[in-house]
């Protein structure tokens, strides 16, 4: 697991370069999941990414028997316009995040909402964030055979009314939602995109 984990560190550095900030968070029954932060000082934005998560296979909750090698591997990334809002507070919903695979069998995949149940960070309008595909930001680290490539994926944060609607219609449409009204996602004051038809 630790070349895992070194593996997937220098891809996020080569992709994002040195981070600026890192926390550690250790759960009952799970490993321990870092969160680092990246300063992308060019588009004004803090990059947060998970790392530990892909140490692990994510499988199916409840398989007697899960695979210790094969199954899906990923880390989770959220962008947000720096200095807007007390972001660096979103470090413990993150590592949540990261380590629900191992605490409840949980497998993260795009178009997965994760909800955490309380603001992302102090005042936030978010609680719960949409899993995006993998592959914009960071390219995915193929790993020998037989273990599964490590994705990184991207995590959109959602209202509760976008959440809900959501639910109702798909992350497709609510995707198709916030382009056509052109949303700021990684502003994290933003209000909820106009939902009536």
């Amino acid at each position: 697991m630790g070349d895992i984990l070194t593996l997937t560190e220098a891809r996020l550095r080569s992709a994002f370069g040195e981070p600026d900030a890192r926390a550690a968070v250790t759960f009952l029954g799970a490993e321990r999941i870092e969160v680092l932060r990246f300063s992308d000082e060019s588009l004004g934005l803090w990059r947060y990414a998970t790392l530990g998560m892909s140490g692990r296979p994510m499988t199916d909750p409840i398989d007697p028997f899960p695979d210790p090698v094969r199954g899906p591997r990923a880390e989770l990334l959220l962008s947000v316009r720096a200095g807007l809002a007390e972001t660096d507070k979103v470090l413990r919903p993150l590592a949540v995040l990261a380590a629900s695979p191992q605490v409840e069998g949980v497998v993260v995949a795009p178009g997965n909402s994760l909800d955490v149940g309380e603001p992302l960070w102090p005042g936030a309008p978010f609680t719960s964030v949409l899993v995006a595909e993998a592959g914009g930001l960071v390219e995915d680290l193929e790993l020998d055979p037989p273990h599964d490539p490590v994705r990184f994926l991207p995590l959109l944060p959602m209202t509760p009314a976008e959440g809900a609607w959501k639910r109702v219609r798909g992350a497709a449409a609510l995707q198709e939602r916030w382009l056509t009204h052109g949303t700021d996602l990684r502003d994290p004051l933003r209000a909820a995109v106009p939902l009536a038809d």
